[in-house]
């Protein structure tokens, strides 16, 4: 009874920072039934003299910031807080949605920061059909939903696929990528979080895995390396591994992480991914923003505000029902990222 109470009071700890804003800086609170083990300590205020270890552990942990501001504007900030510079070319790596009525982010959320950075709109074609299998259709839904209007739209399997090396995976050795991911230096990678009927959850790691994948690509992910032609008949475990596994390649070659940078946006929080045309309403409320450098941290957060919020329990039987956290634990273990974290809010 004693170890219900704490888990309960530990929730609302956590839940607070979304319903006051908290300060500058927040700790993140692990509750009994979430997924993460994490100790997170806040960060010194900057009138603050912290000491060496403090310092030394800071430089080490990997931020992830949040605003609660689900609007142009909150976006900007939180992108601004991560003090990237992109080199080069930008690519800004989104899901275009499956018509008609799946939960894509709003050209009108993220046309500022678009066309800020100077990016072009990149995706891949499909590997199970629907509206987005070929280059011309995926370029129509483009356009019918919005995104033409906003910058200039890039798929890049148009011309097939090329080969990133796996250093260091356990079931990829190498990895295909739309070719002309070439084409780009800088990746800004904005993910819708939300659920999905295979890998339980989708956010940054999937969008750099499955989404930069060439058509071809994504069945080799789905197969664990055992098909270029067919996504399905994969074992699940090795599909979560793989995605990882493929993550790390995207991040090793953009200066192994140095030139991308990850946006989730936390709002329609379907158990059903935007490659469902037709997706489960919600019934969960919307939670906010948050960007890191470190896609593990920010897939890690944004689980763990899952767990921690009120209502969140149909989005988490989706996740544990395809055993979804495996991918993070996994995606750590590789060295793609870390699921410790601060969690900071750029909130006033």
């Amino acid at each position: 009874m004693k170890k219900m109470t704490v888990a309960l009071l530990l929730m609302l700890a956590a839940w607070t920072f979304l319903i006051t804003g908290c300060s500058q800086t927040t700790e993140k609170v692990s509750t009994d039934n979430s997924p993460a083990q994490n100790t997170v300590s806040a960060l010194p205020s900057k009138s603050e003299d912290a000491n060496s270890e403090t310092q030394n552990q800071d430089k080490a942990t990997p931020i992830v910031y949040m605003t609660r501001k689900i609007t142009p504007e909150g976006l900007m900030t939180v992108y601004k807080a991560l003090k990237w510079t992109p080199e080069g070319k930008v690519a800004v790596k989104l899901s275009t949605g499956e018509p008609p009525a799946s939960n894509y982010l709003r050209p009108e959320l993220i046309k500022d920061l678009v066309q800020q950075v100077n990016g072009m709109i990149v995706e891949c074609n499909t590997a199970y059909g629907g509206s987005r299998a070929s280059t011309a259709m995926h370029l129509q839904v483009a356009k019918d939903h919005g995104f033409t209007e906003i910058a200039d739209v890039d798929i890049m399997d148009a011309d097939g696929s090329m080969s990133l090396p796996v250093t260091g995976g356990t079931h990829l050795k190498e990895n295909f990528v739309g070719s002309h991911f070439a084409n780009y230096d800088s990746f800004l990678v904005l993910s819708h979080f939300k659920g999905h009927v295979m890998a339980g959850f989708g956010g940054a790691i999937k969008n750099i895995s499955i989404g930069i994948a060439s058509s071809e690509g994504k069945c080799w992910i789905h197969t664990a390396g055992n098909s270029r032609t067919s996504p399905w008949g994969g074992d699940q475990d090795d599909f979560l591994e793989s995605m990882g596994d493929a993550a790390k390649a995207v991040s090793d070659y953009l200066k192994n992480g140095k030139n991308i940078v990850y946006i989730n946006v936390m709002n329609r929080l379907s158990v059903d991914c935007d490659c469902n045309g037709n997706p489960a309403e919600p019934d969960m409320h919307d939670i906010g923003i948050l960007a890191s450098t470190d896609p593990v941290a920010l897939d890690q957060a944004c689980i763990d505000l899952v767990y921690a919020a009120p209502d969140g329990k149909s989005l988490i039987n989706r996740i544990e029902s395809r055993n979804g956290l495996l991918a993070l634990e996994h995606a750590e273990k590789i060295g793609l990222g870390s699921r410790k974290y601060k969690l900071v809010s750029v909130d006033d």
